[in-house]
């Protein structure tokens, strides 16, 4: 039974990959828009690194944490929306019908988030060391970072599958990219928390589980083994995807069992 399961769940896997190839958009735009936006970024607050108790003096290195995130937010709009048209289509309905399980449509589109985080981490990963960075926690750490990246990826891909099966919309899903990067901006995204003066803001990104995501991938770049920011990052992004799947797999039971 499990064997079935697994290769249900690799078919779709597979499908959900292929969809994305198929549609160049989907995988330029996460790969190139986050990175434009940390040269933006880089070029424009270099001069925060001469604040005293800035943590690097390259605001390249301490910044490139924060594509890991943009790109899984951009990766998980673009798979709540391909499952949002599986329901408008009726390929939910049709899968219904089949011996093949409803949760392996949610796992499957996990699986091609999975695909997605890891290349996208290569990348970003690649392009920061071209340019420069340098990886304290060493190859070690590199594939830490990749295994945290991909966590976070199928937390918020969660999240998106949720959105989609509980309206059935891919208006809807794309209306929460908005949401999501306010979550971002409202975090320690351009500067360490023990250094943001308003009080407000740093009690708001204190408060924000993304600073803690953005904090995780960023001490591998530039601390090293720090384990207090890698048990919390780990922690919330394991929160988040236990909480996001539960919610997708509770939608998922209702929509079928509508069909």
């Amino acid at each position: 039974m499990s064997n079935v399961f697994a290769g249900q769940v690799l078919t779709l896997a597979q499908r959900s990959v292929v969809r994305t190839v198929r549609q160049p958009a989907n995988i330029v735009f996460p790969l190139v828009f986050p990175l434009l936006l940390l040269a933006v970024n880089a070029g424009g607050l270099d001069a925060a690194t001469r604040l005293p108790g800035f943590p690097t003096n390259s605001f390249v290195a301490f910044a490139l944490a924060i594509p890991f995130i943009q790109g899984a937010l951009f990766a998980t709009m673009n798979a709540g929306t391909d499952l949002a048209r599986d329901i408008q289509t009726g390929f939910l309905n049709r899968l219904a019908l089949t011996p093949m399980r409803g949760i392996a449509l949610l796992t499957g589109q996990l699986g091609g988030i999975v695909a997605m985080g890891v290349i996208q981490s290569l990348v970003y990963l690649g392009v920061g060391l071209a340019v420069g960075v340098r990886l304290e926690s060493g190859p070690a750490g590199a594939l830490v970072l990749i295994v945290l990246a991909v966590l976070i990826s199928i937390g918020f891909g969660a999240l998106g599958a949720f959105a989609a099966l509980r309206t059935g919309s891919g208006e809807a899903v794309q209306s929460l990219f908005p949401v999501f990067f306010v979550f971002l901006f409202l975090s320690s995204m351009a500067m360490p928390r023990n250094l943001i003066e308003i009080d407000w803001f740093r009690a708001v990104a204190t408060a924000n589980p993304v600073s803690y995501l953005i904090e995780a991938i960023r001490s591998l770049i530039i601390v090293g083994w720090d384990e207090e920011a890698l048990a919390l990052g780990f922690g919330f992004a394991f929160a988040i995807t236990v909480v996001a799947v539960a919610l997708a797999s509770m939608a998922l039971r209702t929509r079928l069992a509508r069909s």
